[in-house]
């Protein structure tokens, strides 16, 4: 399924709650993220990062070329430190991703708040992770009953989160 009537960088013109009707298969995730990012409605094709406590892989990834992606990165729903900050999404904006989900903290709230860039997170934390690198890239990740399999279509607004069904 493609999102028709998306329109600028990150597709802002549709609404999940109308994709999910035109197309029930979507999958949806049901974890209660915050909108934490200067943009609150963004898609596109999904790149993954699985991690816990070590934010090496997400600078890498967000220091590369996005082409309108969304990094999902699952950090097992850890709260205890953040997995992005302010540097880290400047990044990402100056590599023109469309946004980033994270299933864990962020930290820099105010600055990322200001930043064109999509981000759900489940929190923030002040505490930085650690910056070994350790994890996997591109693999499919799943929380909230929705698989992020990498090359998906992610669509996020204020109502939640929509991916396109594994496979």
């Amino acid at each position: 399924m493609t999102a028709a009537g998306t329109a600028g960088p990150g597709g802002s013109g549709f609404t999940t709650c109308d994709l999910y009707d035109a197309d029930e298969s979507l999958q949806s995730c049901s974890v209660p993220f915050q909108d934490l990012g200067g943009r609150v409605r963004f898609t596109g094709p999904v790149r993954t990062i699985r991690c816990h406590r070590d934010n090496g892989l997400v600078k890498r990834v967000l220091n590369s070329p996005g082409e309108g992606a969304v990094l999902v990165v699952d950090g097992r729903g850890s709260l205890e430190s953040a997995l992005m900050g302010d540097l880290i999404a400047a990044a990402a904006v100056e590599n023109g991703w469309a946004g980033v989900v994270v299933h864990g903290a962020i930290r820099d709230r105010a600055v990322v708040a200001t930043l064109d860039l999509g981000v759900k997170a489940l929190g923030s934390n002040p505490r930085k992770s650690a910056k070994d690198g350790a994890g996997e890239v591109d693999v499919p990740v799943e929380f909230g009953g929705a698989v992020f399999t990498p090359g998906a279509t992610l669509w996020a607004d204020e109502d939640g989160i929509l991916v396109t069904p594994a496979g």
